[in-house]
């Protein structure tokens, strides 16, 4: 039977209690508890490729240092490759998107992003690195020119940088429609990966869904429930996308500095 289950983090921090932060545990009782399901690890340009059997993609967006320190040696542990997208613009700078309440108190180292020294060990160690475009705009609200140059020109910095292809994407908030799927086509990337609720029915491969992952997850039950291929199918239907669809923009899945991906 064919599953294909992508996840999405964000960082990885012991003690950092922001909603886009897991604990390194918490990690290590998700990603175990899938590979004794049965799930075989691989980067996300790879499950998008092949669909077949039981896959699992590990993702993490925007380039927070802690993945570096934290993730990175725990799933080399467990011999699982991931897939880092990260924003060239951003690199080596204050990630900012969990909220300006972080500056000048105790978790604000949390905030550093990767340089990219440390983004390409993570290469070198086997992980795919993708593009989650140069500034992490909302794509659907950009005009045609703004949208390609921020798919294209993401693309090549990250090329250019590592020496190696940049072959997906990650749009920012799971921010997709028609128009931003066919630029990211056009754009050159392979695949793309949006986040639930969405047209995840029948998805292209510029339309990949992901389960968000946070600080909502830890404990493992919450987690499992989501993750469970049952859930997945159930929110893949037509009518539960369309349903669910208002209650995360009531929420502010839509609207940053709050990313749909980081809701329960």
């Amino acid at each position: 039977m064919s599953d294909r289950l992508a996840l999405c983090y964000h960082a990885v921090s012991p003690s950092w209690p922001e909603h886009v932060s897991v604990a390194p545990a918490d990690l290590e009782r998700h990603v175990r508890w899938l590979l004794r399901l049965g799930y075989r690890p691989t980067t996300f340009a790879d499950a998008a490729a092949t669909p077949g059997g039981r896959t699992l993609a590990v993702t993490f967006d925007d380039g927070y240092r802690s993945v570096h320190r934290h993730a990175l040696p725990l799933l080399r542990r467990l011999g699982v490759p991931a897939t880092m997208y990260v924003c060239p613009d951003l690199v080596g700078q204050p990630l900012a998107l969990a909220g300006p309440h972080w500056f000048g108190g105790p978790h604000e180292a949390e905030l550093e992003a990767m340089d990219w020294d440390e983004i390409a060990e993570l290469a070198d160690a086997g992980w795919e690195i993708g593009s989650h475009t140069c500034s992490q705009p909302m794509l659907t609200q950009l005009g045609d020119a703004e949208l390609a140059t921020e798919l294209r020109d993401s693309r090549t910095a990250i090329e250019d940088r590592l020496g190696q292809p940049c072959r997906t994407l990650a749009y920012p908030y799971g921010d997709v429609d028609a128009r931003v799927a066919a630029a990211a086509r056009d754009a050159g990337y392979a695949a793309a990966g949006t986040l639930y609720p969405g047209r995840v029915a029948h998805p292209s491969p510029w339309q990949v869904p992901r389960i968000g992952v946070s600080h909502h997850h830890r404990g493992g039950w919450r987690f499992r429930v989501k993750a469970a291929a049952t859930t997945r199918r159930l929110r893949a239907s037509p009518l539960v996308a369309r349903l669910s669809a208002p209650l995360y923009k009531l929420k502010g899945g839509m609207t940053p500095p709050r990313p749909p991906e980081a809701l329960p």
